[in-house]
C-alpha cells in the first residue's frame, strides 16, 4: 500500500493532482477541500493516501490529514459508497462536518454533497452513527497536515 506521497506539485486538475516524488509522477485524486489547500505548482506537497485496486483499475486517493483518510475509509465501508462519493462528501462537509452529521443523524447534511441521494445518506447515518465519535476522538493528532507547516482548509 502507498500510505503517503511527498514531493513537488507538478499539476492540479479538476479532481486530482500530479505529484513528482523523486522522478515518479503520482496521480492522486482529491476532494475539493484538499485541492483548494494545495500549494502552487513546483512547491512541496504531501498527502496521506489510500490505494484502490480493482481488476481493471488502480487509483490513489489523497488526504491532507490522517483523520480525513480514516473518515474516507469509514465512509467507503458502507455498501454503495465508493471513493468518488466519499470525496464528494468530504469535499462538501469536511471531516468534522461528516462526524457531526453522522452523530446527529443529519442525513440532509450528507445529501448536500453532489451525487449523494437520500437512500445513501440515510444508509450512512444508520450504519455509521455509532462510529462517528471515533472520528471526533482523533482530535488534533489526526488533524495534522501530512506536510508539517502546511496550512489551508480542513
Amino acid at each position: 500500500m502507498i500510505g503517503k506521497v511527498t514531493g513537488r506539485l507538478d499539476h492540479r486538475g479538476a479532481d486530482h493532482v500530479l505529484i513528482d516524488a523523486g522522478g515518479v509522477g503520482y496521480v492522486v485524486h482529491c476532494s475539493e477541500r484538499t485541492l483548494a489547500a494545495m500549494p502552487g505548482p513546483g512547491e512541496r506537497v504531501a498527502l496521506y493516501t489510500e490505494l484502490l485496486v480493482r481488476e481493471d483499475l488502480m487509483q490513489l486517493f489523497g488526504f491532507r490529514t490522517l483523520a480525513e483518510r480514516e473518515c474516507h475509509r469509514l465512509l467507503t465501508s458502507v455498501q454503495g459508497v465508493g471513493a468518488k462519493a466519499s470525496l464528494a462528501i468530504l469535499g462538501t462537509l469536511g471531516t468534522e462536518g461528516v462526524a457531526r452529521a453522522l452523530s446527529l443523524g443529519d442525513a440532509a447534511a450528507i445529501r448536500a454533497a453532489p451525487g449523494i441521494g437520500p437512500k445513501i445518506a440515510q444508509r450512512l447515518v444508520l450504519e455509521l452513527q455509532a462510529k462517528a465519535p471515533s472520528i471526533l476522538a482523533m482530535g488534533a493528532a489526526g488533524a495534522q497536515p501530512a506536510l508539517a507547516g502546511a496550512g489551508g482548509a480542513g
